[in-house]
């Protein structure tokens, strides 16, 4: 009796212990209370870390049989994404179908007579002319607004209004950048817009000759108004001296004696001095 006493004392007093565990728990203070939940959240954070740091889940091979691997996916959005290597597979193995194919529309060149997709004229002008064939000096020559309307007698309603509006190509200006962009004109397309307004190139030039001799008109009507401004500006100064500086001779005495007045005349200038004699 003494022995079985001894024995389940001890079994008694532990399992008394270990019930009495939660009991001590919840009498533990709450900054301690709260220090063992967050060493608690910590070891879960640092668990998901470890987990996450790992690209497949280990495969079991028991009974020979393959457990589907899950491969973790980062979202970037604050969780963890999970995709099964089958699904993986089934997104691989999607056929995707050919794209049609497109026939581009090339372009004949004028010059030399080949086929081309894009060039400068083409693309800025409508010109089908490639880039090998591009004259910049004479044929494909740009000019500027300013220049095709004085060279070639065109006014703003030609460049614009008539139809087909002429296409242009913008550059920064080379004398001064806050000038603004400049239009640059194709100096074929002007010819052809200026033979469409005046007809033919004698009555281009025909117009230029006309426009010319009025201009010259215009300048020798200014510079002989200019003449006689200063002709009569420099006769006004020189009328002012003489008149300052002239003094009368009068001739002899003449009585007026319908008047009864007594008439002197200047021998120079002509000045009548008519007076009474008291």
């Amino acid at each position: 009796m003494d022995l079985v006493g001894k024995d389940e004392s001890p079994s008694a007093s532990a399992d008394g212990e270990g019930e009495a565990k939660p009991d001590q728990k919840s009498h533990l203070p709450p900054k301690l209370l709260a220090k063992i939940e967050r060493n608690r959240q910590r070891a879960l954070l640092l668990r998901q870390a470890r987990l996450a740091s790992r690209p497949y889940t280990p495969v079991g091979t028991s009974n020979n049989i393959t457990k589907p691997a899950h491969k973790v996916v980062d979202t970037g959005g604050g969780f963890f994404l999970e995709e099964e290597e089958d699904e993986m597979q089934e997104v691989n193995k999607v056929i995707h179908q050919p794209g049609p194919f497109m026939e581009f529309d090339y372009l004949l060149c004028e010059e030399c007579g080949k086929e081309f997709m894009d060039s400068f004229l083409s693309s800025h002008f409508d010109l089908p002319v490639c880039d090998n064939c591009r004259d910049n000096e004479e044929k494909h020559k740009l000019i500027t607004r300013t220049d095709a309307k004085q060279e070639f007698l065109l006014k703003d309603c030609d460049l614009d209004q008539r139809t087909p509006a002429l296409k242009f190509t913008l550059r920064k200006n080379p004398h001064n950048i806050q000038w603004g962009e400049m239009k640059l004109y194709l100096r074929l397309q002007i010819v052809k817009r200026s033979l469409d307004v005046w007809g033919s190139e004698e009555a281009v030039q025909q117009a230029k000759e006309t426009r010319q001799e009025n201009r010259e008109k215009m300048k020798q009507k200014k510079f002989n108004k200019k003449v006689k401004e200063l002709r009569r500006a420099v006769r006004s100064s020189l009328w002012k001296k003489e008149s300052a500086s002239h003094q009368h001779v009068y001739g002899p005495e003449v009585y007026l004696e319908e008047e009864d007045e007594y008439k002197k005349t200047c021998a120079t200038c002509g000045h009548q001095l008519i007076y009474e004699k008291m």
